[in-house]
């Protein structure tokens, strides 16, 4: 007879540390007390959109409104949420004028919208190009969702028009339709994600030193520096051309431009599907004056910034946990516990991760958000029965 396959109890809770540890990379970075009104347009922060109090849910019409982790424990408990996962710079909507009939219970002292918040289809709770829920209850089809760092869109990733790289939890993507809208990123993603690469050979033109000439070497001058701006740069003083062209050629050149050195290189790719980037992708933008207005008038200066990135957000919060909780006495206390011993808290723990599974997904089937009241009756009957078992009055089956 072969063995049984059994697991360790390091095994065991290694697994359930996981899943706390991917649990808190999202919530532990926001506040679960406090409403992250006062804080202004946050930088990053776990967002809910409530389908009870805006009602009149639906892409078309309408009205979009996103709360705070604090907020949707506090102000919206038992009402059907959409989790939205991170959205970068938003403002708390909660008890605002999009909420006719709730005032917030954290901060009610709202102003009546908040104007820079941007909104998506998923504060309707549909995603992707397909605008399909998640969970589908129609789709029956395995997949996994991945978010796009510009729009944060969650995609399907059949509906990326490209495989799904190994790794993808390490790396950034950048959906087709956001990359067609910044048509300059094709550029990067040519030299940086390193697929669907074709190599365009361009010819090299040899242009002649000053000193073949017969001429003195000259400096670089303000008129190559317009020439070298964007088109339309004409006409505009030198504070606007950037700092080449203050002076006449002798003050300090800005460095070089990253992006118009990559697009004379001739390496392209081809231009569809969505992109995957490499770590530290963002490092190798060029910040240059002329691309860091680029990428303010398309609303991607935050590109620029590696700790704007899910992950970076993620590492805090894990940090953040690990300081309050400190080491686990439970996994510090196995090495004094023999075979038997074990095996019965193994027994134990598998009994309360099951009854406590079934418990979270009567509140994910109704949409309901869990509490720490609710946690806290769980473990409460939990205790109870253990009693009773003691007693000899009651047998588990």
């Amino acid at each position: 007879m072969a063995e049984e396959q059994t697991m360790s109890l390091v095994d065991v809770l290694e697994e359930n540390e996981e899943l706390e540890e991917e649990a808190s990379a999202v919530l532990a970075g926001s506040d679960s007390d406090l409403c992250s009104y006062p804080q202004g347009y946050v930088k990053r922060q776990a967002l809910y959109a409530c389908s009870t109090c805006t009602p009149a849910s639906g892409v078309a019409g309408g009205v979009a409104a996103g709360v705070c982790l604090a907020c949707s424990y506090k102000c919206h408990e038992g009402h059907e949420l959409f989790e939205l996962y991170t959205k970068r710079n938003f403002r708390c909507d909660c008890g605002n004028r999009k909420f006719t009939e709730l005032q917030c219970k954290l901060f009610p002292g709202k102003e009546d919208l908040n104007s820079q918040n941007k909104y998506s289809q998923n504060f309707f709770g549909v995603y992707c190009t397909c605008s399909r829920p998640y969970p589908d209850p129609d789709d029956q089809v395995e997949d996994e969702m991945i978010q796009c760092v510009v729009c944060e869109d969650w995609l399907h990733g059949r509906h990326l028009g490209v495989a799904v790289p190994d790794g993808v939890e390490l790396q950034e993507m950048i959906c087709e339709s956001c990359m067609n809208n910044n048509s300059f990123l094709w550029t990067y993603a040519a030299h940086l994600s390193g697929a669907g690469v074709e190599v365009k050979e361009e010819p090299i033109t040899s242009v002649p030193k000053e000193e073949e000439k017969g001429g003195d070497v000259t400096e670089p001058s303000c008129k190559r520096s317009r020439e070298e701006a964007e088109p339309g740069s004409e006409g505009r003083g030198p504070e606007e051309l950037g700092p080449d062209c203050k002076g006449q050629g002798h003050a300090e050149a800005e460095p070089g431009c990253r992006l118009k050195e990559l697009q004379a290189i001739g390496q392209n790719r081809v231009q569809s599907g969505a992109v995957f980037w490499p770590s530290a992708w963002r490092s190798k933008l060029c910040s240059c004056y002329t691309c860091k207005e680029r990428l303010s008038a398309a609303g991607l200066s935050f590109l620029l910034d590696e700790s704007d990135t899910v992950l970076a957000y993620e590492n805090k919060g894990k940090s953040s946990e690990q300081r309050l909780q400190g080491p686990d006495p439970l996994m510090s206390a196995l090495d004094n516990l023999n075979r038997v011993q074990q095996l019965e808290i193994i027994h134990g723990y598998n009994d309360m991760k099951t009854e406590l599974k079934d418990f979270l997904q009567r509140f994910a089937a109704e949409g309901k958000v869990v509490t720490s009241e609710d946690i806290r009756q769980f473990f409460e009957q939990q205790q109870s029965r253990k009693r009773r078992r003691d007693d000899g009055r009651f047998y588990s089956p």
